[in-house]
């Protein structure tokens, strides 16, 4: 059976992979290294019509037959299953295995799959290649063996631990992201797994990242359960400069939520996969960023020195909050990134693209490091990603349980901008109706802070802050910040961190 070779590899003389049970993460930096020294080969698009030309419902169609899974007939705890080329997936990748035996590439067979109502003739498709894959463990019941990970498109990625459902992205690279240039999508070209022991616990697999400006060498160690947890190991090699380099970038999707309410007919109080991006910085303070459905881009960012973590995070667990039976909001993972090393300086940053509905996903944040290499340089780094639910990240003291905009019935309502922010956590839950604990609130330039109340949910326990913001001008953003703080002023919570987008 022939394989299909990505003309991004037609043309180079890229060295020869070792053809045995040593082949790792170097061969496949080398590789990258090779392409970074050579100018970028765009692609071909050489699928039949018949695969161009598929509707969304009839790429669906085409479904891949779990029998023929890789490592099935080896009763292997880890199984590879596949996703077929057509419709917006239209750029194969190679597929390999590296086994004790050396190196050998995964064949692609229209047998795999079923192709439904779809009237073509699938041996026209011998040779077409897959468009990615997905990886299979049991994580929920010991006798089945779900769906963990899947690959599939550019460099985009996406996890599930126990008891979740796939929601946000993550992508092995960004370049110049929400520029007026334009965003550069590198991707992942080709794959190689590590054929598992008959007790593997962990899946490794490598990937081979190009773009027009960039290539690299990446390492997946992935250990699915409660949370599925990925080891990220990756080098990368410019061949020309780029604005901006966002790494380890997280893509999700936010439409509505408490602080913003759904914009048309809508039964669903939320819509959102993530509810907010999360900072915890060496400093120690965490900084806790509500996300929002903005009518312009807005691109916002935090400085940080060797951060410890950041994520999209996906906190309301409440299906009520929701109420949709077939989305199931409430269950998808929130993506926490750990930093491995010292990343030194550089931000946060959070681009959030305006979005009239829940089929774009127009919510991203990575790292932007302030000392960007230089072309044929190589850029080593390292961190751990955790799809995470019960268990996610966050601060041990207290954190923002939720953030509401808006007024109750006022007789005479001012111009003023009313929020409510809710806290619980350890710190708060022990303490008396009247504890002399304060919320500290600030704005700049641009905003007032004309009522900051704070006072217990005797509902929940809870604490709750009032807060009300005077703009002054309302074409320009408003950037708040609340914490709390015990009687001996030492901070008892994470930070809130909200932008009041211009009007």
């Amino acid at each position: 059976m022939r394989v299909l070779v990505p003309s991004v590899l037609l043309g180079l003389h890229l060295p020869a992979l070792a053809d045995n049970a040593t082949f790792g993460f170097e061969d496949i930096a080398q590789r990258a290294r090779t392409l970074a020294e050579a100018p970028y080969q765009a692609p071909g698009n050489a699928l039949p019509k018949e695969l161009k030309q598929l509707s969304y419902h009839q790429y669906k169609d085409i479904r891949f037959n779990p029998q023929a899974a890789h490592w099935r007939d080896a009763n292997l705890p880890f199984e590879i299953a596949f996703f077929h080329v057509g419709y917006f997936y239209d750029q194969p990748v190679r597929l390999n295995e590296i086994t004790a035996e050396g190196v050998r590439p995964i064949p692609f067979d229209p047998k795999q799959f079923s192709y439904g109502k779809n009237t073509f003739d699938p041996s026209r498709l011998a040779d077409v290649g897959f468009a990615g894959f997905r990886i299979h463990y049991p994580i929920n019941r010991p006798d089945y063996k779900d769906e963990v990970v899947a690959f599939l498109g550019a460099s985009y990625f996406r996890a599930v631990g126990q008891g979740q459902r796939y929601g946000l992205s993550a992508r092995g690279l960004a370049i110049d992201t929400a520029l007026p240039s334009g965003e550069e999508f590198p991707r992942f070209v080709e794959f190689w797994f590590e054929r598992p022991a008959r007790d593997a616990e962990v899946l490794t697999l490598y990937a081979l990242l190009d773009s027009p400006r960039a290539t690299g060498a990446y390492r997946f160690e992935v250990r699915p359960g409660v949370d599925t947890v990925m080891d990220v190991k990756a080098r990368l090699y410019l061949r020309a400069g780029v604005g901006k380099l966002g790494l380890a970038p997280l893509t999700s999707m936010y439409l509505a939520g408490e602080n913003q309410h759904v914009p048309r007919d809508d039964y669903r109080p939320e819509v959102h996969d993530s509810d907010g991006l999360s900072i915890r910085l060496s400093t120690g303070e965490w900084i806790w960023r509500p996300l929002l459905n903005p009518k312009r881009l807005l691109v916002t960012s935090f400085a940080a020195v060797n951060p410890l973590g950041f994520g999209l995070m996906q906190r309301d667990r409440t299906f009520m909050h929701y109420e949709d039976l077939e989305s199931r909001f409430e269950l998808r993972p929130s993506a926490w990134v750990e930093p491995k090393g010292s990343w030194g300086a550089g931000r946060v940053e959070l681009v959030q693209i305006p979005t009239p509905d829940e089929t774009n996903d127009n919510v991203v944040a990575y790292w932007v490091p302030e000392a960007v290499p230089k072309p044929q340089e190589p850029y080593d780094f390292e961190y751990r990603l955790r799809w995470q639910k019960d268990t996610e990240a966050r601060p041990p003291s207290a954190w923002v349980l939720q953030t509401r905009r808006g007024r109750a019935y006022v007789q005479h309502p001012d111009d003023s901008v009313p929020l409510l922010i809710e806290f619980d956590g350890p710190a708060l839950r022990d303490l008396a109706d009247d504890a002399n604990i304060e919320s500290v609130a600030t704005a700049d330039g641009n905003g007032q802070i004309v009522e900051n109340t704070l006072y217990r949910n005797d509902i929940t326990g809870a604490w709750r802050v009032a807060l009300r913001v005077r703009r002054g001008d309302a074409a320009k953003p408003v950037e708040l910040r609340v914490f709390l703080r015990s009687a001996s002023k030492e901070a008892i919570s994470e930070t809130w961190s909200y932008i009041l987008p211009p009007d």
